[in-house]
């Protein structure tokens, strides 16, 4: 089963994409909480893209699509941001010391990392491409 939309670059428009995960997971018989992680890893990204992916103040389109197998769940989000790979690029998290004195940044991606088993990223045609899988347990 697969979604695809395409969404404008506004934080209002996160909860098409949630709704979509909601129903497809439902469909699918997705656990609550993989739809959570499913979730939390596509509005971490997509709110990257939106609030530090644009050097103007223009809306831009970001297209998002889900595909779900008995295997896997991959998905794919294109947005035609400035060049950044969170898989290299991003800092990794400051995981020493008290909470409150830690650096901030590279909390997203971590969390991304941690709950995909694939993430990989290419910047083709002036658009940045995200693919992430999510292997089904059996």
């Amino acid at each position: 089963m697969t979604i695809s939309m395409t969404i404008e670059s506004r934080h209002d428009e996160l909860d098409r994409i949630t709704a979509a995960v909601e129903e497809l997971g439902e469909s699918n018989g997705w656990t609550p909480e993989l739809t959570y992680k499913i979730n939390l890893v596509l509005e971490e990204l997509t709110l990257n893209i939106m609030n530090y992916g644009y050097v103007d103040d223009k809306v831009h389109l970001i297209d998002v699509s889900v595909v779900s197998d008995d295997s896997q769940i991959t998905f794919v989000i294109v947005d035609d941001g400035r060049p950044f790979n969170p898989v290299l690029d991003a800092p990794s998290p400051d995981l020493e010391g008290p909470i409150m004195e830690r650096r901030v940044g590279g909390w997203g991606i971590h969390i991304v990392r941690s709950v995909m088993d694939d993430v990989r990223y290419v910047r083709a045609d002036d658009k940045n491409r995200m693919t992430l899988v999510a292997n089904l347990a059996h």
